[in-house]
């Protein structure tokens, strides 16, 4: 064989080539003297193939030789770096495709979509101190505040005619978002639409190249930079990942070689209606090698923490968003090649890798982030989609109605400890219709500012992580739009300034306190307070270690614009309780620490409350969420 070795050939046809990127696509190499690019595609059923390279706008053809496996390869001397080429593939029906390279390390700046020739590597990372400490086996035990981004409407800048988008550079985003997510105390980054894209309104949920950041934002190793950036500032990177489906562009994967290559060949699986694009066959052992490729490559050769895994739910169920749809062996709905590639997945970059995955997952499915080897998917982490649906519709209601539907904000505890969760807030909430957070909050003006603060710190201090789409941070008041910018100005404006210093002391009482961030599915580390406090919009809980109260927190958190004078919460110890955070912290004359001389303290009472031996009295202001800090 050639460039791509029997042993290349049998795991990329076994589904276990886990890097087989370092040998498909186009490679910049030198072979007997002479410095050019191999290339190498997978198309079984083609009769034909040519690379077209266009350097200069003079067309080369270059005729590949297809070997017994299905696998084409060319050397063309002195193509190089910039370069740019097409695959044309002769089908089995005798018609011509031009196709961009699913391997490409780069493509063209939309509406172009040709790959450009670019090496695997040689930018210089600086962030090996950071790389040091990561460690995959320790995100549960660590805080995770995740600052969810769109970069191309987080900020713009116009340029020039020539630029019209404004879109900043990857390398003006790194610092710009390493020094904002600094000052904001976030701990974890989640970027929105890397992987290349053509169509703006898809937010990158329609990918054409897994192998290639978005030419949107700059080059390869513009992103590299931003990466770099990011983690010499101690910010952990999340990226979004879509391996369920794709879109139908001619030029992409679809009928790649003239046949369902890497979409499936059965009708009643090859699509999603809802979006109108191609779903991955995940029982094909070449898809397999092509997506976990994917995963690694992102990890390995960008430095990512972590992929968000876009649309479990659609990969688990054969029905989901189908009305005709095909059973699994047993009669069932479940896909199980696609649970079998999910469970491969995890398994193989957990143990390979020192990365880890997340499932964006509406499914009713249990187990998602349980261990492989006692029936889950092995997730490290899960959205937790109820969590976010079922806290802004109890808010959505009018302060008196709550009181009919208390058990929906308390219920969220009935499965807080099935999985491990992040609690999202994300761009799904503020976009196509929704309007923006405080837009979906009950009152006045001013009710729904406050509520959004009271909200943050429910999200905060209740089990999880925690994730915030960028705007939220501020309470931006109209709804997400890919192409505009986020209203910056609003943070000069007292009102919504006051909603981001109150996440900010948020941010920072999180990390500095461990019953708050350490997460398992211990539901010891939960205790209810006041649970059926429903005519009053209030409840309370405490957070703590499994065994004991030493470093505990009680939250009391009043949903109502009502004040509650001598407010009583029953305590589990007697002692001095210390209040070190409220939402009214940072309001001029509320009684804030720095006007107090520091953190307040009470002392509890010897008298039966919400069943505790114990009582605490504290004077709970509208909208107002604390946290108290139990005697040690």
């Amino acid at each position: 064989m050639g460039y791509f070795t029997q042993t290349d050939s049998y795991l990329f046809h076994q589904g276990t080539s886990y890097e087989v990127y370092k040998k498909m696509g186009a490679h910049i190499v030198t072979e007997n003297g002479v410095k050019g690019t191999r290339f190498v595609l997978w198309a079984p059923n083609a009769q034909s193939v040519d690379v077209i390279i266009d350097p200069d706008g003079n067309e080369s053809h270059h005729e590949m030789k297809r070997t017994a496996d299905g696998i084409w390869e060319v050397f063309v001397p002195e193509a190089g770096s910039g370069d740019v080429y097409r695959y044309a593939i002769t089908g089995p029906d005798g018609v011509k495709r031009l196709k961009s390279d699913p391997y490409s390390f780069r493509y063209q700046l939309r509406p172009d979509n040709a790959s450009v020739i670019c090496p695997l590597n040689g930018y210089k990372w600086n962030d090996s101190s950071y790389m040091a400490k990561v460690d995959n086996t320790a995100v549960i035990e660590n805080p995770m505040a995740i600052y969810e981004v769109h970069l191309g409407s987080w900020k713009k800048a116009y340029k020039s005619e020539d630029d019209p988008d404004g879109f900043l550079n990857y390398r003006e985003l790194g610092d710009q978002l390493a020094d904002y997510l600094g000052y904001m105390g976030y701990t974890h980054v989640e970027l929105m639409g890397i992987c290349e894209y053509p169509f703006d309104p898809s937010w990158g949920y329609q990918v054409t190249g897994y192998f290639a950041p978005t030419a949107r934002y700059g080059t390869p190793d513009d992103f590299r930079y931003m990466i770099d950036r990011l983690h010499r500032s101690g910010i952990a990177v999340i990226l979004d990942w879509v391996p369920a489906h794709f879109p139908k562009d001619d030029f992409a994967l679809g009928r790649f070689d003239g046949t369902p290559l890497y979409e499936s060949a059965d009708p009643l699986r090859a699509e999603f209606p809802i979006w109108g694009t191609y779903a991955f066959d995940h029982g094909k052992p070449e898809v397999r090698s092509f997506l976990i490729s994917s995963a690694f490559y992102w990890i390995n050769e960008f430095h990512i923490d972590a992929l968000r895994v876009d649309a479990v739910a659609a990969m688990q169920y054969a029905d989901f968003s189908r009305t005709e749809w095909r059973p699994n062996i047993h009669g069932g709905h479940i896909n199980l090649e696609s649970t079998d590639f999910l469970k491969q997945l995890n398994s193989e970059l957990t143990q390979r890798t020192k990365g880890y995955l997340i499932a964006e997952d509406s499914s009713i499915e249990q187990g998602i982030t349980n261990d492989i080897h006692i029936g889950g998917l092995g997730f490290t982490l899960k959205w937790n989609m109820g969590w976010m649906y079922d806290t802004l519709k109890y808010l959505s209601y009018d302060f008196y109605d709550r009181r009919h539907h208390h058990g929906e904000l308390t219920h969220i505890a009935d499965y807080a400890y099935t999985e491990n969760f992040i609690l999202v807030l994300s761009h799904d909430e503020v976009n196509v219709g929704k309007g923006s957070i405080p837009d979906r909050l009950c009152g006045s003006y001013e009710d729904r500012i406050n509520s959004v603060k009271a909200l943050y710190a429910f999200q905060f201090t209740f089990p999880g992580k925690k994730l915030l789409f960028m705007g939220l941070d501020f309470a931006q008041d109209s709804e997400w739009d890919y192409s505009k910018p986020l209203d910056w100005n609003l943070t000069e404006d007292p009102a919504h300034r006051d909603v981001m210093l109150t996440l900010r002391n948020l941010l920072s009482v999180y990390k500095e306190i461990p019953v708050l961030h350490h997460d398992s599915k211990d539901s010891a580390t939960f205790e209810w307070i006041t649970k059926n406090f429903a005519d009053a919009n209030v409840i309370s809980y405490i957070r703590k270690n499994p065994w004991n109260y030493s470093g505990a927190v009680l939250v009391i958190c009043n949903f109502s614009p009502w004040h509650h004078n001598g407010y009583g919460c029953g305590v589990p110890i007697d002692g001095d309780y210390t209040r070190v955070f409220s939402t009214y912290d940072t309001v001029p004359g509320q009684g804030g620490p720095e006007e107090l001389g520091g953190y307040p303290v009470m002392h509890s009472e010897h008298n039966w409350c919400d069943g505790k031996p114990f009582r605490l009295s504290y004077g709970l202001r509208p909208f107002e969420v604390v946290i108290i800090k139990l005697p040690e």
